[in-house]
């Protein structure tokens, strides 16, 4: 899709993409952070902790609702626009959750926090991907997804602590403060595009006729529940298995997001010579460290160990999103957004399965084993992208 573009560089390249990932870094705290303060929210909002698992799915389907339907009705508006309208809304759901008088106005806000966030992600990396030689789209996309990664080391853990010494709450001001910065940001830095008149809801809706866009999307939405079926119940996993205090919860949560960062550092400058075969190796990178889970859960120096080895996991995000631009044409808004969408179907996916394993008795640690099992099943997806692809690439040249 062309974007008409009065002044595509009114700033530094460096310095626009690093005003986009703090909006990343905004959403990457809320996303995670929620996870590891559910205890403290199960108890404030008087319900168990499975039940309060709930709320991480609501923010999820938001994500699943709210990536396509803004992508689409946004596809005319000026890229810059959108991204600004889209974190004010995020500001406002956080704010909101932060006031959440109950469990169910509690599920209400976090999915509408979570609308936002699937669209803001597909276009300010459409808008990243785009100031950059196309070789090297992986890494413009990595620095955007870098913001997350950074939250997973700074922001989760620090959202953590302060949860623990201020209560839950003060994690979703903190979070809708990051998101108002954000819009101001963009609203300095940004390209200032004109958007595309020619474009239409209709034109990106046509990215769901290709195959290989649903494939690439399925990848994520099943081969990365793993890595969320293990982190949503890492800290009661570490309390009753690891057996140690709350306090060092936070150092296994940086450590996932040391590996997050270096996945997302490393591996997008080999994606960009070869996608698909350097996702199939973050897939099998993944089956294995998941599959050591239940014995590293044991001691806590083998909890970090392990976190790290998840975390590297991440950057299969990273891969799939530049996939979703080759695969998926002239809908690229759609194409972006459904990414983020397909990952919050993991992160539905993986505590709903995890949790199922937990309650059916088999133990915290059995989430590694449900995450295993789901990250073979990406695997058996990406072989059917990479046959199709196979299959149908003599035709297309």
């Amino acid at each position: 899709m062309a974007i008409a573009i009065a002044d595509v560089r009114t700033a530094p390249v460096g310095l626009i993409h690093l005003s986009l990932a703090v909006g990343g870094f905004a959403i990457g705290t809320t996303e995670f952070a929620t996870m590891s303060l559910l205890p403290d929210m199960a108890r404030d909002l008087g319900v168990d902790a499975p039940t309060a698992g709930h709320v991480i799915s609501a923010y999820a389907l938001g994500v699943v609702v709210g990536a396509p339907l803004l992508a689409v009705l946004g596809a005319r508006m000026a890229r810059r626009h959108l991204l600004i309208a889209l974190m004010t809304l995020f500001a406002l759901g956080n704010g909101l959750s932060a006031l959440a008088p109950t469990y169910g106005w509690m599920m209400l806000f976090r999915f509408m926090a979570g609308l936002p966030h699937g669209a803001y992600f597909g276009i300010a990396m459409l808008v990243a991907a785009s100031l950059v030689d196309p070789g090297r789209r992986t890494q413009a996309v990595a620095r955007v997804i870098l913001g997350l990664t950074v939250a997973t080391i700074v922001g989760v853990p620090l959202a953590n602590f302060m949860g623990q010494l201020l209560g839950w709450r003060s994690c979703f001001f903190v979070v809708a403060g990051l998101a108002a910065l954000t819009a101001a940001l963009v609203a300095v830095f940004a390209p200032r595009d004109h958007g595309d008149p020619a474009a239409s809801p209709l034109a990106e809706l046509r990215a769901l006729r290709r195959p290989q866009v649903w494939l690439t999307l399925g990848i994520g939405a099943i081969g990365f529940g793993g890595l969320f079926a293990v982190y949503t119940y890492l800290a009661d996993t570490m309390a009753d298995v690891t057996q140690v205090g709350p306090r060092m919860v936070p150092f296994a949560l940086a450590a996932f997001g040391v590996g997050m960062t270096a996945g997302n550092l490393i591996v997008p400058k080999f994606a960009d010579r070869a996608l698909l075969p350097t996702a199939a190796a973050i897939l099998v990178w993944s089956i294995a460290a998941l599959l050591l889970w239940p014995l590293a859960a044991q001691h806590f120096a083998t909890v970090l160990v392990a976190m790290v080895a998840i975390g590297i996991g991440g950057s299969l995000g990273t891969v799939l999103q530049t996939r979703l631009m080759d695969v998926a044409g002239d809908a690229q808004s759609l194409a972006a957004a459904l990414n983020h969408s397909a990952f919050n179907t993991a992160n539905a996916l993986g505590p709903w399965l995890g949790g199922m394993a937990i309650a059916a008795g088999w133990g915290w640690t059995s989430t590694g084993l449900v995450g295993a099992a789901l990250g073979v099943a990406g695997l058996v997806v990406l072989a059917g992208s990479w046959l199709l692809q196979r299959r149908t690439a003599p035709a297309t040249t």
